[in-house]
């Protein structure tokens, strides 16, 4: 362990120590990549492919765990409620605060699930070494429009939720853990505070994209897997992570089974149908918000 450094030095360090080893594991990621560019679509030798994508990320998002683990301290306190089958596919739904919510994903479920297939803003597509891997892991890139942006154009109504559909369809055969943050965008006071969100530790959840990802995948999904996660000295940003200042977190992990209804219906034409969905994912949210205020206390009577 390296915790003992001054906080800038380690973050140095702990930055060199990631990057060499994405660019240790970018070597077999993007050539398996060349490689499924020249397969044809559907084909089992890309299916193949794929999955060799799946592991070789898998396992460089492990060792970024095991690098974090030996240069830092930090009390995770991972709460797996939940048996998973690595050959299955779950929907994730989580709460994001801070782009470590990925890595104590990751860290919570280790190698007993598929690995994580996000859904990512286009813009991160053109994100050096990374964007190409996240192309290869079939990965669902977003094109997210505000009412401003819809209202001036309306053909672009429709697309983001079109685009959800093409992506599940892709990875519809491979064993998944399909991650989607509801809130669409990290938490932050002021963003709560923009949306007057009736919750006290979570923003809005947007359901569009989360419903269209429970019609494409039917009912061979295996369930709804709920994750709820907590920082008890409050989020820290990727660079104070990397510095050693983020000190414990609690990630609880629950299955939950959708009600069948819910897979067949049409989100975007029919009222009824997004009406009651609406209701689900409203008393869903509700009881993570409770859930997060009851850990949050259970760490402060703790610490007492």
């Amino acid at each position: 362990m390296l915790h003992w450094l001054p906080a800038p030095l380690l973050g140095v360090v702990s930055s060199l120590m990631l990057v060499l080893n994405t660019l240790l594991w970018i070597v077999p990621v993007y050539g398996q990549i060349l490689l499924k560019l020249l397969t044809p679509k559907k084909s089992r030798a890309r299916h193949l492919i794929s999955a060799g994508i799946a592991w070789a990320c898998q396992h460089w998002a492990l060792f970024n765990v095991w690098i974090t683990d030996s240069l830092m301290r930090i009390d995770w306190d991972v709460r797996m409620e939940a048996e998973i089958d690595p050959k299955g596919q779950y929907l994730v739904c989580a709460n994001h605060q801070t782009w470590n919510d990925i890595l104590g994903l990751i860290r919570a479920f280790g190698t007993r699930a598929p690995f994580f297939k996000f859904f990512l803003k286009r813009e991160l597509i053109y994100v050096p070494v990374l964007g190409l891997a996240w192309w290869g892991l079939d990965y669902p890139f977003m094109a997210r429009h505000t009412k401003e942006q819809i209202a001036r154009n309306p053909a672009l109504k429709g697309k983001d939720i079109e685009a959800t559909r093409r992506a599940c369809e892709a990875f519809r055969d491979q064993p998944a853990l399909i991650l989607n943050f509801l809130e669409g965008t990290r938490f932050t006071p002021a963003k709560q505070a923009r949306q007057k969100s009736p919750y006290q530790h979570l923003l809005r959840p947007k359901s569009g994209g989360f419903a269209f990802a429970l019609s494409a995948l039917g009912e061979r999904l295996h369930s709804l897997i709920d994750v709820t996660i907590v920082y008890p000295d409050g989020p820290v940003g990727f660079w104070d992570f990397l510095c050693g200042r983020m000190r414990r977190v609690i990630i609880e992990v629950r299955k939950l089974e959708v009600p069948s209804e819910l897979f067949h219906g049409s989100y975007e034409n029919d009222p009824e149908f997004r009406a009651r969905f609406h209701s689900w994912i409203g008393a869903l949210w509700q009881r993570k918000d409770r859930r997060i205020a009851e850990l949050l206390a259970e760490t402060r009577t703790t610490a007492a």
